[in-house]
């Protein structure tokens, strides 16, 4: 087990499988596939509402109704009630390809033309298919649907062209259609009774009456690619919308056999999904993009407009950063988009407008990505002045300018900063001020030029005279850097050379030479260490105030491709493309953790708290979070969790949070720590298995048995209670020469006295009788094994009358003759130490019962070490007492990320 842990990933919004609409009373939910999990959304606002769990293989189809989703992966088929897994189906002996809700059944089809039947009324019984269809040898199923008012049937289109329409009753192939010469991609079944509409690969619309076999009209799509989603209207409108391979969704008007309305720019890939909402002039399309949209056609001219939409990146992102004091992740991908992630609330993320791309591309009549700017290749940001003007600069690819964006907005700044214009070159690194006002750009052409990001106006060049061009460095600048008082400025060209400059004089004051190019620089502002990355795998620490080298690291065996100091500057992380993450001890000089996963990392960011870590892969378009185990642990000593020089291979987040490895994880938890408790003592689970129970009292009630003595210290008189200036009249006084006022002593009779006596010898009688409630409850537990009793009555104590009932089982005459296990203090102590074992293995009022058992330790703890018979039961008090709590700190890591990342659990 590493310092950091698999979490979840982020930014995925669907794949290429196909999504499933379905309808619960008045609200509409779509559930979507994200590679090996699915996500159900509110279509009222697209809110993320459910995360299903991690299943073994990628999701190939879906299907769902009401509480049930059905999702197919490999050759199974998993049952879901809500989020929960209540059954598998396993029957199919190739990959399943396509599912079907068919009423109370539904149909699986794999790709060897087997079609089961199942029923998911009782799931719990039937486990096994109601029936069995096997299609025909040269027929490859590509996509099935039902006719309306076609009672038992289905249609089914494959890859060669033809149709078959069959009979899931009577398992009977009823008619088959010749086709169109063509692979069939989609087909639904439109509001006109016998009428479907069927796509084909090569860019045809079949509108088509099956119960007389007869061609209808025929629509052909402009832009190549086959048809991959079709959807009929059902509002009144006799429409049909079409979305093909190139991401144009089209839609044709019926009646007049045309093309209405064309959306060109709809989606940058593959149209998956089309669905019109059940009369309504809404459709939802989905595709391969990573993207989720919502068009309504409530415009003069009958065009569709974006209602809504749900999007992440299309591309691998390249570069990232925490920001907001680790709420938000700033992400930056090849598919030339700036984007916010929450790590909150999955809602608010959303990307940065370059303002009015659409607009602008409509009326240039060219595509989106050409008015986009370039991929970012790197970019800096600052908190301080985001309500002020810019706080973000951005570098792109093969761009001689810089950009600036104004995050409270979340768009584009005004100013574009132009380093060095009468020499144009690309610009390759940025940096800006702890300040926040000035932003320090550095080009391939080793130009250095500072900007008020303010006004956006040049305040000057770094310029050494000792080059030959008159510029910062002899070739590319691949790293800038300020310090936090803006005294010096750090700079490293890729021939290997770093310079210290002052900040505002902009004059050179020291340099230096690695030895090799430099790739990448990372400065810790505040502790003056700077991080370079060399092309020979080996990373090297500089104090650049003392000008020398104080550490290097070895160990990458491929190209490093990112760097990241931790907030307080006592950890490196770096990434290398041969798939490992390294963790190196600034201060102890080594490499304290390395992980291996099987995707290579781009880019990676430590969030300020040090609680998650950030990272992107190759091929992979989500941001993929990781928990530091450190920070919700007791365990202080970082080797505890590190693996030290061996690198563990570990698996890449998922998208739904890691619930079933934490259940894997409780229970090898459970397995390690029982060989050390004894085996006379069963670990019991009364209640939630894994889980503790809180006591639900008031914080206040169980904190102030803690904290009991210094409650006392607080509330006791600062002033000793004054003397009455007189006695009041009814009160019998005596003279004195002080002049202190002597109340006048009462006059026992000797049959007073004698009665007091009696009392006394009725007292030593009553010693050997349980002398209160609270014992007499503990005996009786005791002797039960069932503690309920007094723990309730315990719970009801006031925390000063419950320390008051510990104390008076503390020993006073310690020159007792009589034997130490017979005395009835030791016999209680002991039962109490039973008490707290019993509860303890329980998990029960977790919270309260940890209090009293401070507080019992405090009382009793030395009289527990001088007493042999004791010492064995606070051994296995001990040993139980670890186990708990090594299995709520391994609970509270990972539920703690799980709120915080999960914004809703239930639609």
């Amino acid at each position: 087990m590493g310092i950091f842990e698999p979490h979840r990933a982020i930014g995925y919004i669907t794949s290429s499988v196909p999504f499933s609409v379905q309808r619960l009373g008045t609200e509409t939910f779509v559930t979507v596939s994200v590679g090996k999990a699915f996500q159900i959304y509110n279509c009222a606002k697209l809110n993320l509402v459910l995360i299903g769990p991690q299943l073994p293989k990628k999701i190939r189809a879906l299907a769902s109704y009401r509480d049930y989703t059905f999702a197919a992966y490999g050759n199974d088929i998993a049952v879901f009630r809500r989020a929960h897994q209540v059954a598998t189906w396993s029957r199919h002996n190739a990959k399943v390809n396509l599912l079907l809700l068919f009423g109370e059944h539904i149909l699986s089809v794999d790709v060897d033309g087997n079609m089961f039947i199942w029923a998911f009324k009782g799931i719990d019984k039937n486990l096994a298919p109601y029936g069995h269809i096997m299609l025909d040898e040269k027929f490859t199923p590509s996509c099935i649907m039902h006719p309306d008012t076609y009672l038992n049937k289905v249609l089914i289109g494959s890859e060669e062209g033809a149709m078959q329409l069959w009979n899931i009753s009577t398992k009977k192939k009823i008619y088959e259609f010749k086709g169109w010469n063509s692979s069939v991609s989609s087909c639904v079944s439109s509001p006109a009774l016998d009428v479907v509409a069927v796509g084909c690969a090569d860019g045809r619309i079949h509108v088509h009456n099956i119960r007389y076999d007869e061609e209808l009209v025929t629509f052909t799509h402009s832009t190549r690619g086959s048809v991959t989603a079709l959807s009929f209207r059902t509002d009144g409108q006799p429409l049909l919308a079409s979305g093909g391979s190139s991401g144009v969704i089209s839609i044709w008007n019926l009646e007049k056999k045309r093309l209405q309305s064309v959306i060109k720019e709809a989606h940058d890939s593959s149209i998956t999904s089309l669905h019109f909402f059940a009369n309504e002039p809404v459709l939802i399309s989905a595709s391969a993009d990573n993207s989720i949209k919502m068009w309504i056609f409530d415009t003069s001219d009958g065009d569709p407009r974006l209602l809504r939409f749900r999007n992440g990146h299309s591309a691998p992102p390249l570069c990232i950063k925490f920001y907001a004091n680790g709420r938000h992740i700033l992400s930056a991908g090849q598919d030339r988009a700036f984007r916010l992630f929450s790590v909150v609330q999955d809602q608010q993320s959303r990307e940065l407008s370059q303002r009015h791309v659409s607009k602008r591309a409509k009326k240039m009549r060219v595509k989106e990505e050409e008015i986009k700017l370039k991929p970012v290749i790197t970019f800096d940001c600052a908190e301080i002045r985001e309500r002020d003007w810019c706080n973000v600069v951005t570098c792109h690819m093969d761009t001689a300018k810089a950009y600036v964006w104004r995050l409270q907005n979340f768009v584009l700044g005004e100013h574009i900063l132009n380093p060095c214009p009468e020499n144009p070159t690309p610009v390759k690194s940025c940096a800006i001020s702890a300040c926040g006002n000035f932003a320090l750009l550095g080009t391939a052409g080793g130009w250095i030029e500072r900007f008020n990001l303010q006004s956006g106006i040049s305040r000057g060049a770094y310029l050494d005279i000792s080059e030959q061009r008159s510029c910062a460095h002899d070739g590319e600048v691949v790293g800038v850097a300020s310090d936090s008082t803006n005294t010096l400025m750090i700079s490293a060209g890729y021939r290997g050379d770093i310079k210290v400059w002052d900040f505002k004089a902009r004059e050179l004051k020291s340099r230096w030479e690695i030895g090799c190019s430099v790739v990448k620089i990372v400065f810790h502002r505040h502790n003056g260490l700077l991080a370079t990355v060399g092309d020979d795998l080996t990373i090297r620490l500089f104090d650049v105030v003392a000008l020398r080298l104080v550490r290097k690291f070895e160990g990458h065996t491929d190209r490093i491709t990112d760097l990241c100091f931790s907030e307080d500057g006592k950890w490196l992380l770096s990434s290398s493309m041969d798939g490992s993450l390294r963790i190196w001890d600034v201060i102890l000089a080594r490499q304290i953790d390395a992980i291996h996963v099987d995707v290579s990392i781009t880019a990676l960011s430590l969030s300020p708290n040090m609680d998650i870590l950030a990272t992107t892969h190759v091929d992979q378009n989500g941001v993929y979070l990781w928990v530091n185990q450190a920070m919700f642990s007791s365990t202080s000593h970082v080797d505890s969790y590190a693996s030290g020089k061996e690198v563990v291979n570990v698996k890449l987040p998922s998208i739904s949070p890691a619930e079933q490895s934490e259940v894997e994880h409780s229970n090898k938890l459970v397995t390690v720590s029982q060989a050390k408790v004894s085996p006379e003592f069963p670990i019991q689970d009364k209640q939630i298995p894994d889980l503790v129970t809180l006591s639900l009292l008031p914080k206040s009630q169980w904190q102030s048995l803690i904290n009991l003595d210094i409650i006392k210290a607080r509330n006791k008189p600062i002033e000793p209670p004054k003397k009455p200036e007189k006695a009041p009249f009814f009160l019998p006084s005596v003279p004195s020469l002080s002049g202190e006022i002597l109340f006048e002593p009462s006059k026992s009779t000797e049959k007073e006295q004698d009665e007091a006596g009696n009392e006394t010898e009725l007292n030593k009688r009553r010693l050997d009788m349980p002398p209160s409630r609270f014992l007499y409850l503990l005996h009786s537990s005791s002797e039960t094994n069932n503690y309920a009793a007094f723990t309730n009555y315990i719970k009801g104590l006031s925390p000063s009358t419950l320390d008051m009932e510990l104390r008076m089982l503390q020993i006073i005459d310690d020159d007792d003759q009589q034997e130490p296990e017979k005395r009835p203090e030791l016999v209680s102590i002991e039962q109490l130490l039973d008490y707290f074992i019993h509860e303890l293995s329980c998990r029960n009022n977790f919270e309260f019962l940890q209090a009293v058992l401070a507080l019992f330790l405090k009382i009793h703890g030395e009289t527990i070490r001088q007493q042999s018979s004791l010492q064995d039961k606070a051994r296995k008090l001990l040993d139980t007492q670890c186990l708990v709590w090594q299995r709520v700190d391994r609970l509270f890591q990972s539920t703690s990320c799980v709120v915080a990342f999960l914004s809703n659990s239930h639609f």
